[in-house]
């Protein structure tokens, strides 16, 4: 590896115990505030009665209770808020994917639930400012109303925009006003207009050298750059596809082109620095996460590999970095957990 390209090793002792004898459930999002703290979301519902045995009834052992869905962290790993989930006193999502914190500390939660199709803008105590979508109701990949199980989300303050990824019913990009969810534009792949056709199935000898055109289900990340570029994970489909905001697309590049199950391209973010000289994509398929030049979207390098020890991932499903160039990941499927990253290396 070019001692230039970053390298990370696990610090096995983040986050700190979690409080009231809590454990996490499939951890479906990570970002990072303008203050460092790291948000996730987590599904306390994939939790089995052993591990919630504490709230069985009768109880089947002491520990442990389902955690809220949305749990903040200072830096050093300490809960500072959590709120969410199957008891919250507003409609919750029945399966959680996804959150998204904006400049003005806005808290965005994607959900993929069969009855979902929302995204759910809240204030920083979980009070709903604003939904998109409608509960229960999909309309398909050229609805401009409605959603389709969205995974993520990313908002441009400078236009007041909120580009999302939809996602796992839908295959494109979205974009709403971010103050009053008015629509705005979509996309599909190569920034054409999607449709729900069936598709073949992903085929490891062409799937890069004749490339479908169309998102494949999920459509599982958007980001933007400090380029101004839009960067898609097209997760099946072991692809990146980048646009412009106005939908023009740009490029792309293939990731572990003959990956099938699940897919190589998960979630996307980028280097702290102020070029985002690299791209983190983590891959749950291939357990680990590669490590992109952002400029020409070529493999720079990597870390992890499937395994329970810690720096070893179960599902890495997403990812996050702070300002320091930490790296946290989560992991769904049994994974159930959240892990920080140090780089290992300096120039």
């Amino acid at each position: 590896m070019n001692s230039s390209v970053p390298a990370y090793q696990v610090d096995p002792f983040w986050p700190k115990p979690l409080p009231n004898d809590w454990i996490l459930g499939q951890v479906s999002g990570v970002a990072v505030d303008e203050h460092e703290n790291v948000w996730i979301i987590n599904r306390p519902r994939t939790l089995t009665e052993r591990e919630a045995g504490a709230v069985q009834v009768p109880p089947i052992a002491e520990c442990c209770v389902p955690a809220p869905s949305v749990i903040q962290f200072d830096p050093e790993g300490n809960v500072l808020r959590a709120w969410g989930g199957p008891d919250h006193p507003e409609r919750w999502p029945g399966n959680e994917h996804g959150i998204y914190i904006d400049a003005d500390q806005n808290v965005w939660v994607a959900s993929n639930g069969r009855e979902d199709h929302v995204v759910l803008k809240l204030n920083m105590d979980g009070v709903t400012q604003l939904t998109i979508g409608e509960w229960g109701e999909t309309g398909g990949s050229n609805n401009t109303k409605q959603m389709g199980s969205s995974t993520d989300i990313c908002v441009d303050p400078d236009a007041n925009e909120a580009y999302i990824s939809d996602g796992y019913r839908n295959r494109r990009v979205i974009v709403f006003d971010s103050r009053t969810g008015a629509y705005k534009r979509h996309w599909g792949a190569y920034g054409e207009r999607p449709n729900d056709d069936e598709l073949p199935d992903y085929d490891p000898e062409t799937g890069a050298t004749a490339p479908i055109r169309h998102f494949r289900s999920p459509m599982h990340s958007v980001r933007i750059g400090n380029d101004g570029l839009v960067y898609a994970a097209d997760r099946r489909n072991n692809r990146l596809q980048v646009f412009r905001k106005s939908g023009e697309f740009v490029k792309e590049a293939f990731l572990a082109p003959r990956t099938l199950g699940m897919g190589s391209v998960w979630d996307i973010d980028f280097s702290p620095d102020k070029d985002q000289e690299f791209l983190f994509i983590p891959d749950g398929t291939n357990m680990k996460v590669w490590i992109l030049s952002r400029e020409d979207l070529k493999v720079v390098g990597s870390f992890g590999r499937g395994g329970r020890q810690a720096g070893q991932f179960e599902w890495v499903h997403n990812l996050a970095t702070d300002s320091r160039g930490n790296i946290f990941t989560t992991e769904v499927n049994t994974g159930k957990r959240v892990q920080r990253f140090v780089r290992a290396n300096h120039d």
